[in-house]
């Protein structure tokens, strides 16, 4: 929604509270990090106390902007960003495979070529949460 489309309302928009503030006389006390407004005053926003709010801005940012875009709907799938497509798995455990064979002795390198295997052996996961995604947009789903 742009500003022109924004609907009359009683209120100052916050551009024009920002734009407000900007205008007080330069003196001692409104130097003073008090007299910023608060969210325009990173210090403020970013203190552990309002991380509460900052977790309610990030939920609503996206809800917000979807509903300007017309997404009426969506799917949330949470899952590991720690499974790599099999092209890139595959490539670490030759690496990892190549640095154990220089070093058969090491064994934080054997384990790491165990933990590469295993990832390959998940990779796959990568592919068929890609698919589910393609049939989702595709709308089989519905």
């Amino acid at each position: 929604m742009t500003t022109a489309e924004v609907p009359e309302s009683p209120f100052p928009a916050a551009e024009e509270d920002v734009s407000a503030a900007r205008l007080t006389a330069d003196t001692i006390q409104t130097r003073s990090t008090s007299y910023r407004l608060s969210y325009t005053d990173d210090d403020f926003l970013l203190r552990d106390e309002l991380r509460p709010a900052r977790l309610q801005l990030e939920l609503l940012k996206p809800e917000l902007l979807q509903q300007e875009n017309g997404i009426h709907s969506t799917i949330v799938i949470f899952g590991s960003s720690r499974i790599p497509d099999n092209k890139t798995a595959a490539e670490r455990l030759r690496k990892a495979s190549i640095l154990a064979e220089a070093k058969p002795s090491n064994r934080a390198l054997a384990r790491k070529v165990k933990i590469s295997e295993r990832i390959l052996e998940n990779a796959r996961y990568y592919d068929e949460a890609r698919e589910l995604g393609r049939l989702i947009t595709a709308g089989s789903f519905c």
